[in-house]
């Protein structure tokens, strides 16, 4: 039986009423499993899934599977992710219009869940810069960004402070801010160890530090989409009527529908969003929308010629690897020493700004590494939405060779060349193996590679893709 601190539950007493009671048993039930579809590698779910009712691809599963074990996570086909922060998706849609280029950063990206799902949302030559000051997590982000494959992506590695270099530059904030996780109590017990009034305060402190720091990186008429995972006021609308007082900020309504149990709020001229585990199907959560009223636009430059800090590829290596690619000349290719990536053209000036100004740790699509006229793909190739999968030899696995694979195993198929191969699990890609002879080189990234061990019985395993059909 989880046990809530005493002065949360006197607070929430206060605030719930009569509805107290079902808050505090919805405490002792099992939280619901959620999952978003990645919808350019899986279509769709089984008619027997219970959909999100505010995420389009997102959806409930009858119980937790044993997700390291099930290849289509690896695949990047579906994340893991909590339903009430796919809320998301209202906020962007009601808010912005999706349809234009936007330039959105997610500023507390890891593990990547927001990231992912702003990705499928914008459009293909929108940017997005998720970012993570922790650099372990950091790396973590950028492993899932890779995974669902979407190209228009920077993964960054600084402190929100940063952000003040690139003024004015974009058209969404979204700030999942570091919260005392009061939300996370029914799948966390450590988080109700952690908590305490004193840790809400100093909560609240270091989100007006990282709104404060950020805040110029906006450009007038943009949005903020703040979130945490707590109730307290002063995490949430305290800290929206605090920014909107010391900028010049406006709070933004949406609308719900009654039946997805959202609870809206105000307080001071802010509109909130609160999700609570006995009103609907997911974990504790709070959201509000900002949009900035005032502030400098971005100048135009000086007319002279720009510095560009990254390296377009030369024609030679461009010609070695563009047909890999799906509609090679939406791209830009670049070059780091013997690698080759790929941006959508359209990105490579705002691409390059942030190059020049934060730490970036991953964008776009690796493509590949060369060396001479030798040729490696690169991972991120075989995970990407516009891989070319005809210029490769394709190989099928059935589910042990493919989770062999994914643990970095020798597998054997069957077959003589000497060729990369794309190595699938019910058609989509995992990874890339060099085939010499009748031996096979496993080259899926050792760092990422599966380290649990093989149950007996594998096909008897509870897995998504049970949920879902062939592509």
């Amino acid at each position: 039986m989880i046990a809530l601190p005493l002065s949360f539950a006197e607070r929430m007493q206060q605030l719930l009423g009569s509805e107290y009671h079902l808050f505090e048993q919805a405490f002792q039930a099992a939280p619901p499993v959620s999952i978003r579809l990645n919808r350019t590698k899986i279509g769709s779910a089984a008619a027997n899934l219970s959909p999100v009712p505010w995420a389009a691809a997102g959806y409930y599963l009858p119980e937790r599977p044993l997700f390291t074990l099930d290849p289509l996570l690896h695949a990047g086909a579906y994340y893991v992710q909590e339903a009430s922060s796919m809320f998301l998706e209202q906020a962007m849609r009601q808010a912005t219009d999706l349809s234009q280029r936007l330039q959105v950063l997610d500023l507390c990206g890891a593990p990547g869940g927001k990231s992912t799902h702003l990705a499928s949302l914008l459009s293909p030559d929108s940017l997005l810069v998720s970012n993570e000051v922790i650099r372990s997590r950091a790396n973590i982000l950028a492993e899932n960004v890779v995974k669902w494959g979407s190209g228009n992506v920077l993964v960054t590695n600084s402190d929100p402070r940063d952000f003040s270099k690139l003024p004015s530059f974009f058209d969404v904030l979204v700030v999942d801010a570091p919260c005392s996780g009061e939300g996370m109590f029914r799948k966390d017990p450590q988080a109700i160890q952690e908590w305490s009034e004193e840790h809400v305060n100093l909560c609240a402190q270091r989100q007006q530090r990282i709104l404060t720091d950020v805040w110029d990186a906006l450009k007038p008429g943009g949005i903020l989409i703040y979130s945490t995972c707590t109730w307290n006021e002063a995490e949430n609308e305290c800290n929206m009527a605090w920014l909107a007082g010391q900028q010049a900020a406006e709070s933004m309504p949406l609308e719900l529908d009654p039946a997805w149990g959202v609870t809206p709020t105000q307080l001071n001229g802010i509109n909130g969003y609160r999700f609570y585990p006995h009103r609907l199907q997911g974990e504790g959560f709070f959201m509000a929308v900002l949009r900035k009223t005032s502030g400098e636009e971005r100048s135009s430059g000086s007319g002279k010629k720009k510095k560009f800090k990254l390296t377009t590829a030369g024609k030679k290596e461009k010609a070695l690897v563009e047909n890999w690619l799906l509609e090679p000349e939406q791209f830009e290719w670049l070059q780091y020493g013997e690698n080759i990536s790929a941006i959508p053209a359209a990105l490579f000036e705002a691409a390059d700004e942030v190059y020049q100004k934060l730490y970036v740790l991953y964008a776009g699509t690796e493509v590949a590494e060369v060396k001479g006229k030798k040729l490696k793909p690169q991972h991120a190739l075989a995970l990407s939405r516009y891989l070319n999968k005809p210029e490769f030899a394709q190989a099928e696995l059935e589910l042990e060779q493919a989770l062999r694979y994914l643990r970095k195993e020798d597998i054997s198929l069957g077959s003589h060349g000497n060729d990369w191969v794309l190595l699938q699990y019910r058609q989509l890609p995992l990874g890339w193996a060099k085939q010499i002879g009748n031996r096979i080189n496993n080259y899926y990234p050792k760092e990422w590679r599966i380290r649990m061990e093989l149950p007996a019985g594998l096909e008897n395993v509870f897995s998504v893709g049970n949920f879902l059909p062939d592509k």
